[in-house]
């Protein structure tokens, strides 16, 4: 950034007047300070537009209104201060230049000092205020640039917390991908069904729901093997270890966000993702039992979400399931486990949801992980269940 005082050590000015001899006089008297450089009013635009461009543009006004103006409104030589100098003394004329734009006004004959003076006020005035367009430029593009770095943080981490979670599972999953992709797709569906809602979820808010859905799997952390791996129905004990890893990944969230100092709306979303995305529409869900739109609106999407990609990906205990099956099992279950409004969005999404399922579908590899890692479990599992030898 430029400093006030960091300017060249001669300005140049662009002086502007059709009568020769004044052209060369008002030349002459400036030549010893700064650069200058002379020419005619039909030459005026083109010079103060060339390059290098000059600091001040003095010019010999006769009536020519067209010029001045034309100085004044062009993009390129607006911001280039311009002094009048002309015989005319007339307080109108005066007024008038200065309507045209004018930031000074000198009447002939000319004064030395005088001109020297407002041409001295002039370019003082011009360089102070390059000098905070300079700052309030720079200031612009190094709040841009720390916000991009605070994002790219936040994306860091969010990736990271959510990765700890998923290599429990399965390392080698893109499931977080595809949770980020459903997520922000679905939300700009029910964004345009719901016209009362597009305000509140435009296209930053989309985005920012896509990161924090990666986060649902945070509640994953304290669960025993045994229950993570069981994709049958839990019972009353699995349950209970369930909702306690909500309780525990809410409130990891919760900590993060007070040692933050400030409330994020991306921690926030996480926190009611990761709080109400067990919850049913019909209130049979858990921790809480809370139904409706009780339910946070993140959480009610996360749902859907959550339960597409259990259908759609592939498990080593089953083969996804057909795409029609998919869009019937989850539009049955509208106004039950799910939202209908958001079930509506979805079914407009479909399309979308599938050619996700397909790109960013695990490898045999990474099923072969999971398999390997349901298949300890079950062992350990027996192993604890074992009567003990007589």
């Amino acid at each position: 950034m430029r400093g006030m005082l960091d300017r060249p050590e001669q300005e140049l000015i662009l002086v502007v007047e059709d009568a020769v001899d004044a052209c060369q006089r008002l030349g002459a008297l400036l030549a010893d300070r700064y650069q200058v450089r002379l020419v005619g009013s039909g030459e005026a635009l083109h010079a103060a537009r060339s390059r290098p461009q000059p600091d001040l543009i003095l010019l010999g006004w006769q009536d020519d209104y067209v010029l001045c103006r034309g100085l004044r409104t062009d993009p390129q030589t607006r911001h280039i201060p311009l002094i009048l100098v002309t015989g005319c003394s007339d307080a109108a004329d005066e007024q008038l230049g200065f309507d045209l734009g004018a930031a000074d006004y000198i009447t002939k004959p000319v004064s030395a000092p005088i001109v020297l003076a407002r041409v001295r006020a002039q370019l003082q005035l011009k360089a102070a205020t390059d000098y905070l367009r300079d700052k309030s430029e720079y200031l612009e593009l190094e709040v841009k640039r720390r916000t991009r770095d605070i994002q790219n943080l936040q994306d860091v981490t969010i990736e990271a917390m959510a990765s700890v979670a998923v290599m429990r599972d399965n390392p080698s999953s893109r499931r977080l991908e595809r949770i980020e992709r459903y997520m922000t797709c679905l939300t700009a569906a029910l964004a345009r069904q719901q016209p009362a809602l597009s305000e509140s979820l435009n296209e930053e808010r989309i985005a920012q729901l896509g990161k924090s859905a990666m986060l649902h799997v945070i509640d994953r952390l304290t669960l025993p093997d045994r229950v993570l791996l069981n994709h049958g129905e839990p019972d009353e004990n699995d349950l209970r270890l369930l909702s306690e890893g909500v309780i525990a990944g809410r409130d990891a969230l919760q900590r993060a966000e007070r040692k933050l100092g400030s409330v994020t709306d991306f921690l926030s979303d996480a926190k009611d993702i990761v709080y109400g995305q067990h919850e049913r529409w019909d209130g049979k869900g858990y921790p809480q039992g809370v139904s409706g739109e009780q339910i946070p609106l993140s959480a009610r999407l996360m749902a859907l979400v959550g339960h597409f990609e259990e259908l759609s990906c592939r498990h080593p205990y089953r083969p996804p399931i057909s795409p029609a099956q998919a869009v019937a099992q989850i539009s049955a279950a509208s106004g039950t486990r799910f939202d209908p409004m958001v079930v509506l969005a979805f079914v407009e999404a479909t399309a979308e949801f599938l050619y996700i399922a397909e790109t960013l579908a695990d490898d045999a590899a990474a099923v072969g992980v999971k398999l390997q890692r349901l298949e300890d479990s079950l062992a350990e599992s027996i192993e604890l269940t074992l009567p003990p030898a007589p």
